[in-house]
């Protein structure tokens, strides 16, 4: 189906092309979110009849979101999730917890405009896009942690994961002793066998 566009669609075009897309697409996305119009010979007569008011209006929108996104500056989120001891998360953080998030610190944000391609499902440091506009975007670093401790540590670039183990490593050791019978306790010096001897 060929459309015609009212506002840049990433990977598609810019206001007023005509791009060919398939029919689900179009009638599923395009059409109902008003992103685009049928291309017939009506269509085309009324999108160029009111071509300067549809540009007029996506640059006022434009200059709303380029203002919007002066507010992302060094944009950051925590988020304390309960997780595994191997990083993975009880859950996962979807588009919903990260609006919530930054409509708390003051942000105006909907659950549209977050482009997360996959839910996060472990601990760590992450940079999520915020299209504020089809033409603006921002990116805010959303940190995910088991608690406020563990997220200042990510914050200061230590992988909290690594230093976990290695405190395991360094830790307890148990003493190991080949020739012992399986379920026996190992001793911390093998014993020799008096009665083998006489």
């Amino acid at each position: 189906m060929e459309v015609i566009l009212l506002e840049r669609v990433e990977k598609l075009g810019h206001i007023g092309d005509v791009v060919k897309v398939k029919d689900g697409f179009a009638r599923n996305f395009l059409l109902p979110n008003k992103k685009a119009l049928r291309s017939n010979a009506a269509n085309r007569k009324v999108f160029e009849a009111n071509r300067a008011r549809i540009e007029a209006d996506n640059a006022s929108r434009r200059g709303d979101a380029e203002k919007e996104a002066g507010s992302f500056k060094d944009a950051s989120v925590t988020l304390i999730r309960q997780a595994s001891n191997t990083g993975q998360l009880y859950g996962s953080v979807a588009a919903r917890d990260l609006v919530d998030a930054l409509v708390a610190d003051g942000h105006k944000v909907n659950k549209a405009q977050v482009v997360l391609d996959k839910p996060i499902k472990a601990i760590g440091l992450y940079e999520v896009k915020i299209a504020l506009h089809p033409e603006v975007a921002v990116t805010v670093k959303v940190n995910v942690a088991r608690s406020p401790e563990e997220a200042d540590m990510q914050a200061q670039g230590v992988d909290v994961m690594s230093a976990m183990f290695e405190k395991e490593e360094s830790g307890f050791t148990e003493d190991y002793d080949p020739n012992a019978e399986p379920g026996e306790i190992a001793t911390s010096a093998p014993v020799e066998d008096e009665t083998a001897e006489g």
